[in-house]
């Protein structure tokens, strides 16, 4: 028997592949097939689209609750953004974890400086020490620089494998380093939302993302339609097997793809990895 919860999902996968056909069709592919009609007559389709996705928008808003059905009831996330993160988009998905009954821990903000490769020698070296402070095995021997400080990084905001005193002082070291900002009073949740911003170099990303999924129970990190694209940020993560352990979503800057992030997160809880979105290959949204 499919139930009320499965039938909104199958329609916000239906809204989400709309969604996905008419930001091709204003992209890449909006040159094919196309004629000399007067311009009248050539948008009225597109008005008619463009009111169909804006629907699919508030359908996804309307239903998220029930699509959530408490999913993240007593549970904590952490929110990891890169450089030059929507914060727009930020809040909204701040919001959409609230509505499936969790709450944001905190919301850390990575600086170009991590993300910087002139910066690579300042990254490796914080990286060495903190390694060498926190003893042998909290974080891997032989790993690249962005592993390290990815690892680093789960441990400060997601990691149970040190003692709370330790991944404050982490925490602290990264900030000093103007690595990471942490705010005031935030602790670490078992599951972290990594919201992709500006382009950031293909080693750098995967190490990070590498090492903050090898610490974290479940990672999700999202992106704007655009990054899916095969040399976007998000793209090219999902083409990495290295960080097969995160889940991937496009389309975040619309609500659709925010409740979808929301519909990750909780299956993150128990099942790491999958690629989800309009262009995600395990589908629109995850199976409920």
């Amino acid at each position: 028997m499919i139930s009320y919860r499965h039938h909104i999902v199958s329609l916000v996968a239906v809204f989400l592949a709309l969604a996905a056909g008419i930001a091709l069709g204003g992209g890449p592919l909006s040159d094919l097939g196309r004629d000399d009609r007067p311009a009248a007559a050539s948008t009225k389709p597109d008005q008619a689209l463009q009111q169909r996705a804006a629907y699919g928008d508030d359908f996804a808003d309307a239903s998220a609750a029930a699509l959530y059905a408490g999913g993240l009831k007593d549970r904590t996330v952490s929110i990891v953004t890169m450089p030059g993160a929507d914060g727009d988009t930020v809040s909204a998905l701040g919001a959409q974890v609230e509505e499936a009954g969790g709450a944001v821990a905190g919301t850390y903000d990575v600086q170009r400086t991590l993300t910087d490769v002139s910066e690579k020698s300042l990254v490796d070296t914080l990286g060495s020490q903190l390694a060498t402070q926190l003893g042998s095995g909290a974080v891997g021997g032989d790993v690249s620089t962005y592993v390290r400080i990815g690892q680093l990084l789960g441990l400060a905001v997601a990691g149970s494998d040190l003692p709370g005193s330790d991944a404050a002082s982490v925490r602290e070291s990264l900030a000093g380093a103007e690595l990471l900002t942490s705010p005031h009073g935030a602790v670490r949740a078992p599951v972290v939302l990594l919201v992709l911003g500006r382009h950031t170099d293909p080693a750098i990303l995967s190490g990070v993302v590498s090492g903050l999924a090898a610490k974290a129970t479940g990672l999700v990190v999202v992106g704007t339609s655009g990054s899916a694209t095969t040399s976007g940020d998000l793209g090219v993560l999902r083409g990495d097997p290295a960080v097969e352990q995160a889940a991937t979503v496009d389309g975040v800057e619309t609500p659709l793809g925010q409740v979808t992030a929301v519909l990750a997160l909780i299956r993150s809880l128990t099942v790491q990895g999958g690629s989800f979105g309009a262009a995600g290959s395990d589908g629109a949204v995850p199976s409920p």
